[in-house]
């Protein structure tokens, strides 16, 4: 029985990560029999992982298919509402709880991505894993799972805000002055920095669409 429910998290993992990092993109049909050969996985566990996805609203049914969800712009208006809330409050507790390693790892990780700035997927998986950070120097498990549930959401995005010209200089040096509230362990100046970081993220993400709807 645990192997099955090993498969079942495994196929969602990988199924999830598959639509995180734009092998499918909103709008994609997705077949069980095509994800099984995929990821080398009987179509049982393939079948709980799409029936868990469709609850938690990232695949949505047409007709018989699934397919996978995308935003309107209330919905993402609302979603952005959420993560400046939440990632503020965990920048602001990391700032109380956040060790002298933890710090330190998040100015390698900014240090590191200088060499990121010209390659936008790239840096858009590095963005995840230093916000992802903060979450956990937070030392609040329960806002690190409310926070898991937002950033699936943001994985229906069909393309990154890092992609728009000039956002990757502009988000390490505001990734900067996050980790640097932090370290000084000031709390309002974190959960200030990390929410006008996320306001500008959601302002450069309507220019985009709005090109994009300009281009159609």
């Amino acid at each position: 029985m645990s192997e099955l429910r090993n498969g079942q998290s495994d196929a969602y993992t990988l199924v999830l990560e598959a639509i995180d990092i734009g092998t499918y993109k909103p709008g994609d049909r997705l077949v069980e029999s095509e994800l099984a050969e995929r990821f080398g996985v009987s179509r049982t566990p393939i079948r709980e992982a799409l029936q868990r996805l469709e609850t938690q609203s990232l695949l949505v049914r047409d007709g018989r298919s699934l397919i996978v969800a995308s935003l309107d712009h209330n919905q993402l208006a609302e979603l952005y509402v959420v993560r400046a809330e939440l990632e503020g409050l965990a920048a602001r507790l990391a700032a109380r709880h956040a060790t002298e390693e933890e710090i330190r790892v998040l100015r390698d990780m900014v240090e590191a991505d200088r060499r990121l700035i010209e390659q936008p997927d790239a840096m858009s998986r590095a963005n995840r894993r230093f916000h992802k950070q903060i979450h956990l120097a937070s030392h609040n498990r329960y806002l690190v799972q409310q926070l898991d549930l937002v950033h699936r959401s943001m994985a229906l995005m069909a393309s990154t805000s890092l992609a728009a010209e000039g956002r990757g200089d502009a988000t390490l040096a505001e990734h900067t002055a996050i980790v640097e509230a932090i370290a000084r362990g000031d709390g309002d100046g974190a959960y200030a920095a990390l929410k006008s970081h996320i306001s500008k993220a959601f302002e450069t993400r309507l220019k985009l669409d709005a090109g994009e709807v300009a281009r159609a």
